[in-house]
């Protein structure tokens, strides 16, 4: 869902970086997860056509790892029968998330309140065009994905930036009370949730959706509640579904779910909205009776076999990703201390904060920029994501550890 970044052409040969040498903490796990970085680069998605050959690409929200084999297999088979064309009226994947769902959350999804659609941004897009009219609010949590503020405006509607408070601590987490007086302001309709929160890997308490529903039942707004990363959560923290915390959250709440994080599927373009009352489900069976027939038939059977099949790969892959964001600490710490970094507790996304960094890297609104011509590494720049962002980064972790290594290294030296 992340759009590709412009391409780069660079200005000069890249000069070898020195490396860091990692210091061992614990074993690397799974390390049959990622191909060598050679084949890696024969891929032809986004992540990997984006950018020069010398430029280690670490923005595009996709996971370097190989496929499930459940998943690759249901997808051969489906080639090996030439069977290609639309997506069936069948109940197959509402089935498996239900299922899904409740071994992963304890959470009971009925069938008949789930929807399928191309991808969770035009299932978002969809659901508001039906719940807005122009120059209606719609209320994000910044620094949050930056498509939220497309999608919103793509359906003629207002965003309005309510940021996440930061503790005295330096966590950030959501601002209720500003919430509150948001959703309390004439023409605020609707508010778009991040659960978990992209980019801050950030997973909301149960006590805190709860206050939430209660908010925007009170008010009377919509929740949109974007769940994507929510199968990437990682060891001590727990995943909460919004539809599962009162009936409150089920009278105002959306859930948009898809395997294109959790099991590296989003150029198969299958995801579902999923409500929990006849309220809000009153609005999705307005949708369109061509949206099934628009999502992606090999989607479908991808996301059946990784919902049924996947749960073995998806723990390899959370214990990858735990290791790499211990990783990542320990190499900014040792290499590069003035980089603020707080490890996500869900997926695969780091959020750097660059400003205390000395030197150009520092300086500027935008760092990424800066590593991408200076230190041949692609993050995604902070400034996509509202004035929150300036002097931040995202890096995508889901890699290699070498990789990592090697990024850090050549971040540290051109900084």
């Amino acid at each position: 869902m992340t759009p590709p970044q412009p391409r780069v052409t660079p200005q000069q040969p890249h000069k070898t970086q020195p490396r860091v040498t990692p210091q061992p903490h614990h074993t690397t796990p799974q390390t049959h997860l990622v191909p060598p970085l050679p084949a890696l680069r024969g891929r032809r998605s986004a992540k990997w056509r984006s950018h020069p050959a010398d430029v280690l690409p670490l923005p595009v929200a996709e996971m370097d790892f190989v496929l499930a084999e459940p998943v690759a297999q249901a997808l051969r088979e489906a080639v090996d029968r030439s069977d290609t064309g639309y997506a069936a009226p069948t109940r197959d994947l509402a089935h498996a998330l239900r299922g899904y769902a409740r071994r992963a959350w304890d959470w009971t999804v009925d069938p008949d309140h789930v929807r399928t659609v191309t991808d969770v941004g035009l299932g978002i897009v969809e659901t508001l065009r039906r719940l807005v009219s122009p120059g209606d609010r719609v209320a994000v949590s910044p620094p949050v994905y930056e498509p939220f503020g497309w999608w919103i405006r793509e359906v003629g509607a207002q965003p309005v930036d309510v940021p996440l408070a930061t503790r005295p601590d330096g966590e950030r987490r959501l601002d209720l009370s500003a919430l509150e007086e948001t959703f309390a302001a004439p023409g605020t309709v609707a508010y778009l949730l991040c659960n978990p929160h992209n980019p801050l890997g950030l997973v909301h308490t149960r006590e805190e959706l709860t206050t939430l529903a209660e908010l925007a039942d009170q008010y009377g707004v919509h929740v949109l509640s974007d769940e994507i990363h929510a199968p990437l959560t990682l060891p001590g923290a727990v995943f909460v579904p919004f539809l599962s915390v009162s009936e409150a959250a089920r009278r105002r709440g959306f859930a948009f779910h898809s395997a294109s994080k959790g099991w590296n599927l989003a150029g198969l373009k299958a995801a579902t909205v999923v409500t929990a009352d006849p309220a809000p489900k009153r609005y999705v069976d307005r949708f369109s009776p061509h949206s099934l027939f628009r999502t992606g038939h090999l989607g479908v059977l991808a996301t059946v076999a990784a919902y049924e099949h996947g749960d073995a790969w998806l723990a390899e892959v959370v214990r990858a990703l735990d290791h790499n964001r211990v990783l990542l600490g320990e190499l900014l710490a040792r290499h590069l201390p003035t980089v603020g970094y707080r490890p996500p507790d869900a997926g695969f996304l780091a959020w750097l904060d660059f400003r205390r960094v000395p030197g150009a890297a520092g300086r500027g609104d935008d760092p990424a920029g800066y590593l991408l011509e200076t230190a041949r590494v692609a993050l995604t720049s902070g400034l996509g994501y509202g004035a929150e962002g300036r002097g931040f980064a995202r890096l995508n972790f889901a890699c290699a550890p070498d990789t990592l290594t090697e990024a850090v290294s050549r971040i540290a030296a051109a900084c």
